[in-house]
């Protein structure tokens, strides 16, 4: 790769802050929304960010507000009309939603990552 191509590649470990929404869109493609509460670090206080994923399994709705999770996707933000204005909301659109305690979560988060340390070395 003679130049970093563009990345999107998000990965966040935190608890549900609430359980799962499911909501069937007019598509007919099904939409599974959740918080993600990621902890402090340091300084910082702790950070909720909205998830939503699309095609997500049935299982998915078997999550338990502040069950600890692994989610790996990307970062969107979208502008909708509401109110007679348009309006925009930043969240993380999933590809994958795992149960942190399993070592498939944490393989596919270590993944995730590699792919992005692998395109920035090959880019220098």
């Amino acid at each position: 790769m003679s130049e970093l191509a563009g990345f999107n590649v998000t990965v966040l470990r935190g608890r549900l802050s609430r359980p799962p929404e499911a909501r069937d869109l007019p598509s007919g493609d099904r939409l599974v929304a959740f918080e993600v509460t990621v902890p402090a670090d340091g300084d910082r206080s702790a950070e909720s960010v909205p998830v939503v994923w699309f095609g997500a399994p049935a299982a998915a709705m078997s999550l338990d507000a502040d069950a600890d999770v692994v989610v790996v996707g990307r970062v969107r933000r979208r502008f909708f009309r509401a109110g007679g204005s348009t309006a925009s909301r930043t969240e993380v659109v999933a590809d994958r939603v795992l149960p942190a305690g399993r070592a498939p979560a944490r393989r596919a988060a270590l993944d995730a990552v590699t792919t992005v340390e692998a395109a920035f070395a090959g880019g220098r």
